[in-house]
């Protein structure tokens, strides 16, 4: 029977016709959800996990240890508003530009990126 508009579309794992939703191993019967008691366990591991988050004032640090804090810097120009990772003055304007925080070159655009705005925090700057 395909799906209707009416017809509520069923999770797999509750009519037995999908697998293991960590290994895709084929279930024990119609009701596991699992097909083993250790893929059940690492599913509920996985679930109570928590994120690491990295530890910004120490990567601040560190960079600031190593004489590299410049280099890893993100400024910005107040007349053009163009960013830039390691230059304190703006070559088109010759202002000082104004730290934003940690961050680097995007690998993909090469535009300059934040650190802060990938991982969606404060870093400070002092």
């Amino acid at each position: 029977m395909s799906p209707t508009p009416r017809t509520p579309v069923r999770e797999a794992w509750r009519d037995g016709s999908g697998g293991c939703p960590l290994c895709s191993a084929p279930l024990a019967s119609p009701r596991a959800r699992y097909c083993s008691r250790a893929c059940q366990q690492r599913a509920y591991r996985l679930r109570r996990q928590t994120s690491a988050a990295p530890d910004l004032a120490a990567l601040r640090q560190d960079l600031q240890r190593r004489q590299a804090l410049v280099a890893r810097t993100i400024y910005e120009c107040p007349s053009c508003a163009e960013r830039f990772v390691g230059a304190r003055r703006c070559p088109a304007c010759h202002l000082v530009c104004r730290a934003l925080g940690l961050g680097g070159h995007c690998p993909e655009c090469d535009h300059p990126t934040l650190l802060a705005d990938l991982l969606a925090t404060e870093v400070p700057l002092d």
